[in-house]
């Protein structure tokens, strides 16, 4: 070759490489410059079950709505209907078919105007990214960002952006949204004519809607299933078949369903599809539910519902308001989360706890008497009293004294700490400290919190937190004994009498625990089934009162028919229901009142016989509150002589007895025989014991010491009835020291001046009671 050719050769080859880098160069300035606006939109966001149903969704700025999927998630059907018909070549060419621009530039050329784009999936992709009109230089920039996207996606990437962002009319955008809007199902399970549909609606999503132009869809439809036969993808029956099936849709559907909760865990996740645990066939029925109990309901009064599988902790019904739609009912409140008092619910746990620390067991006597403690004075709901009970009666009608007793025993703070420790958390007004009103609803708690710890009865003491979505772990804690859980569980099913393990079921029975808040506020109930864990919550989200609302006329009704629901939902047969085995911790025993523990038959001190389960063969004595008896309590040790007379230590023919009397405060309800007076032997005459005062002590009851009275309103004089308890036979009364005329265990003082006073009684054995008080002026 000739020296001035091969130069210029050389200089041709260095222009084409350099020209070649600046393109390279040119092309990564451009990408640098111009990035693929991929994050430039706000997701749209969808809650969905574990199978992919959608509850809500949370449209974008714009209004749309996508439910996000990957190529897996979709069905075979729609992918070869798809690729296919748009863009047979997908997984071949660098983003752009080079074949299919060259006809779209003839058909230009000769026509003059844009007639076919030739757009492929990823070009389809890149206008769906980058919009650009329908010119030359718009279809240049589409080209570019087509070939851009290759650059730095995969096919696969590239093709679940096309899933996620092709328009399917109105607010709806992608394949998994069009499939459930349109279609009320899965894209995962399509049918060949579903999929032939959906894939030709990007390409008109406006005119070819099936839910409005179910002809003009149905068309265009066929024309996809003939490309399938005509390509051999299908076969002709397949398409035949196919083509048989009629566009007939009902109007486009809107996920609507747990949106309290949706709204909750939009703000605890952050991914644009949030998967939960619950049930949505279980869900809408739950809705339904409650829309139905609506208009029978108190004005302005919500509803709450939750369910919970106990074996996985898993939330398969959360149900926040009555309706979110009513204002008038706050509906747009959460009642699962909100702050409420509980009422009584937290009963089961308070003897629970008890059990295990030995202070109770199921039968143990316990006291349903008038008490104060310090300037706490509660009642019962029914504003009565019954005298002796046992712990089983207690916890089964919801007595407020005996908890008190047993809640003073156990200590307030401790019984606060287990249940903090555990995951229920009792609010108390700022600067508070636990006290006795904690197991009357003193503090404020939620549902779901509640709820969590009811597990407790149905997972051998442990409580397990709720689990909303999947991926949590199941986390639990112990706050009882098995069998501790076990008997406070089988009491609150109706089952606190002992059987015998052939006679007991093996499947625990349906156990509930109703409560009811101050004034009326709020009506509780909360069940535990063989499987799930139900919880009523209703009253007004503002706290206003709702006079005769309370747990068991108002929530109770509620929970059963959740029940009834649930049972006919999963369909267990009984041998199928999960067993609840008498743990061995767990026997039956027989004690007797008033000491509470075992005696021989015929023992003169067993005057009424309780059969009972028992924890650990554990038979404490009868739980005594402080102040109630003298120093030996209910246990009197008597001298007796051989006429049974009591006589003192040292006297002829003396012998040492035992007498167990019933505590003090329940003499009022105790048949006469059975009280003091009656079951202590008379004092011999000849020979008396030294000192008596402690067999009887006596009782002021009517004014506390220290207490404030005034008169009532519009009365210049205030009558005050006392009345004592226990004592001698003769009492005397006295007023700031002056002795009044009457004798006996009453008096009604009428005082009219304002002032300190002291009243104070004395008994023929020398014991004296005696309070100081304030009258007011009125």
């Amino acid at each position: 070759m000739p020296p001035g050719k091969y130069k210029t050769c050389w200089k041709l080859w260095g222009g084409c490489l350099a020209a070649f880098f600046l393109l390279i160069a040119g092309l990564l300035l451009a990408d640098r410059l111009c990035p693929l606006p991929l994050h430039n939109v706000r997701p749209a966001r969808i809650v969905v079950t574990e199978d992919g149903t959608p509850l809500w969704r949370f449209a974008d700025e714009n209004g749309v709505w996508r439910y996000p999927v990957e190529p897996d998630e979709v069905s075979p059907r729609y992918l070869e209907a798809l690729i296919n018909y748009e863009d047979r070549w997908f997984w071949h060419h660098p983003g752009v078919n080079p074949l299919s621009l060259v006809r779209a530039a003839w058909q230009w050329v000769r026509n003059g105007e844009v007639v076919s784009g030739g757009s492929t999936l990823t070009m389809q992709v890149a206008r769906l990214i980058d919009p650009q009109p329908r010119t030359i230089t718009g279809k240049l920039i589409q080209t570019a960002r087509a070939l851009q996207l290759e650059w730095h996606l995969s096919k696969k990437q590239i093709l679940t952006l096309y899933l996620n962002r092709a328009p399917f009319g109105g607010t709806l955008e992608g394949v998994g949204a069009a499939s459930w809007a349109y279609l009320g199902k899965s894209p995962a399970h399509l049918t060949d004519a579903e999929a032939a549909l959906l894939a030709v609606l990007p390409q008109a999503p406006s005119r070819l809607r099936p839910d409005r132009w179910s002809e003009r869809a149905q068309k265009a439809r066929d024309k996809v299933l003939a490309r399938m036969q005509s390509e051999h993808i299908w076969s002709a029956k397949r398409v035949r078949e196919a083509m048989q099936e009629p566009v007939w849709l009902a109007p486009r559907q809107s996920p609507q369903l747990a949106p309290l909760l949706a709204r909750y865990l939009l703000t605890q996740d952050n991914h644009q599809r949030i998967v939960t645990t619950i049930d949505a066939t279980l869900q809408s029925q739950l809705e339904t539910l409650a829309l139905n109990w609506k208009h029978r309901l108190p004005p302005k009064t919500s509803l709450a519902i939750l369910v919970v599988d106990h074996q996985t902790m898993k939330v398969r019904g959360w149900v926040g308001s009555v309706d979110l739609n009513d204002d008038s009912r706050f509906g747009h409140v959460d009642m699962v989360r909100a702050v409420r008092s509980p009422g009584s619910l937290l009963k089961p746990f308070l003897y629970g706890l008890a059990l295990d620390e030995g202070l109770i067991h199921p039968g143990s006597l316990l006291q349903d008497v008038p008490r104060r403690f310090g300037d706490y004075r509660p009642g019962n709901f029914d504003s009565d009293f019954n005298g002796p009970v046992s712990m089983s009666e207690a916890l089964v009608r919801s007595l407020n004294l005996p908890a008190v007793q047993v809640l003073d025993a156990l200590g307030p703070k401790n019984f606060a700490g287990h249940l903090r420790n555990i995951g229920l958390n009792l609010r108390l007004p700022a600067a508070a400290e636990p006290n006795l009103s904690l197991i009357l609803g003193g503090a404020g708690t939620r549902l779901d919190e509640l709820v969590s710890a009811y597990s407790a009865f149905a997972r051998e003491g442990k409580v397990a937190r709720l689990r909303l979505q999947p991926q949590q772990p199941l986390v639990e804690r112990r706050l009882l004994s098995p069998g501790s859980a076990w008997i406070i569980r089988r009491i609150l099913g109706g089952e606190e009498q002992p059987l015998p393990d052939a006679a007991l079921p093996a499947v625990a029975p349906f156990a509930w625990k109703t409560g009811t808040s101050y004034g009326y506020r709020d009506a509780w109930a909360i069940g535990i089934s063989p499987r799930y864990l139900i919880g009523v919550w209703t009253g007004r989200p503002d706290a206003t009162p709702v006079a005769g609302q309370y747990g068991f006329a108002s929530a109770v009704p509620v929970m059963n028919q959740v029940n009834t629901l649930l049972r006919a939902n999963t369909g267990l047969a009984q041998n199928r229901e999960p067993a609840d085995p008498r743990p061995g911790s767990v026997t039956s025993g027989t004690i007797c009142w008033p000491g509470g523990q075992s005696l021989p038959e015929g023992d003169s001190n067993c005057r009424r016989r309780v059969f009972t389960w028992l924890l650990n063969d554990s038979q404490p004595p009868t739980l005594l509150a402080p102040g109630q008896e003298g120093p030996s309590g209910i246990v009197q040790r008597l001298w007796l002589n051989s006429k049974g007379l009591r006589v003192g230590a040292d006297c002829k023919d003396a012998h040492s007895a035992t007498l167990l009397l019933w505590p003090l405060p329940l003499e009022p309800w105790l048949p006469a025989r059975e009280r003091r007076d009656m079951r202590l032997p008379a004092v011999s005459t000849q020979c008396p014991p030294v000192m008596q005062t402690n067999l009887s002590p006596l009782l002021l009851l009517g004014v506390r010491d220290g207490a404030m009275v005034k008169p009532p309103a519009g009365q210049t004089m205030l009558s005050m009835p006392l009345s004592t308890q226990g004592g001698g036979h003769e009492q005397w009364w006295f007023l700031n020291g002056d002795a009044l005329p009457q004798q006996g265990n009453h008096v009604t003082l009428s005082l009219k001046h304002s002032g300190e006073y002291q009243v104070l009684v004395m008994d023929d054995s020398g014991q004296i009671a005696a309070a100081h008080f304030t009258l007011l002026p009125k």
